[in-house]
């Protein structure tokens, strides 16, 4: 159950649903399907698993709080220029027994990551269909468990371009390609990359892992919203040169590559309608 809590965590974190120029739109729409995700155990990770997972879909257009592609955000102050939004993430669970370089240790609870993001409107274009934004979520990962434990931060900023309607089309397909670094402090670290003396061999060293660098990540997504269902993907590399947990025995790969696919049917929404001006 465990497992299924984070992925379901995950796809809805990264479901993106964009619109461009003013029209009329439910307040709330909702939906669900399914999706697929293939990714390593955790950054670093050489061994790949493919997960089957539901597919949430939740769109909601108020007038002070907003939940979409984005995440949940509170428009605290002028949106032509900043927002503060909600950032979520998680990771997966992960047997030792079925990670060669982890066997022996305690496994991996996944993780639920949550915090504020200060979102920075950089440019657009004319017709609202182009839109560059510097994104930067800070977010507390704490552990999902009988007893959850507060794990560290996490600061992940990075440049983003959301592109909407890419055949100029009402029915058109919608894309967003965002990069950047990512930092986390040492209690972060140290949950993914330390050995502990106890848990030492001779193939894997004692290591303690250290605050700072963690890599540079790269995102793509693509998605369509078809009168009743919605359908998208993304792809995400991470490359790890150069991370401050490089030299950590449990890590085997400084490339990161993961994606996922899905596809949800429209259930409801509401039968009043609002008036989008801009790219959600």
């Amino acid at each position: 159950m465990r497992r299924s809590l984070a992925l379901f965590v995950v796809v809805s974190s990264i479901v993106l649903v964009r619109t461009a120029a003013a029209e009329q739109k439910p307040l709330w729409e909702a939906g669900l399907g399914i999706g697929g995700l293939v990714f390593p155990d955790y950054r670093g990770s050489d061994e790949v698993r493919a997960y089957p997972i539901p597919m949430p879909y939740f769109v909601y257009r108020g007038d002070f709080l907003k939940a979409d592609g984005e995440g949940l955000r509170g428009e605290l102050f002028d949106q032509r220029y900043a927002e503060l939004s909600l950032s979520i993430n998680a990771t997966i669970p992960v047997s030792s027994e079925h990670n060669d370089a982890r066997r022996g240790m305690p496994d991996l609870d996944p993780t639920f990551e949550l915090g504020p993001s200060l979102d920075l409107h950089l440019w657009k274009s004319r017709d609202d269909r182009m839109r560059l934004d510097l994104i930067m979520p800070l977010r507390a990962p704490i552990t999902i468990e009988r007893s959850p434990e507060f794990i560290g931060w996490l600061f992940s900023p990075r440049l983003n371009l959301d592109v909407g309607n890419v055949s100029a089309s009402a029915s058109g397909w919608d894309f967003g390609i965002g990069a950047g670094p990512i930092f986390a402090d040492r209690k972060y670290h140290e949950y993914f990359y330390s050995v502990a003396p106890r848990y030492a061999t001779a193939q894997r060293p004692e290591y303690r892992a250290h605050g700072g660098y963690s890599g540079l990540h790269v995102l793509a997504s693509a998605s369509k919203r078809y009168p009743g269902f919605w359908v998208g993907g993304y792809i995400r590399y991470d490359s790890l040169e150069s991370a401050v947990f490089d030299d950590s025995p449990l890590f085997k790969s400084s490339h990161y590559l993961a994606g996922g696919v899905g596809i949800a049917w429209m259930i409801g929404q509401s039968k009043r309608m609002v008036e989008v001006e801009e790219t959600e």
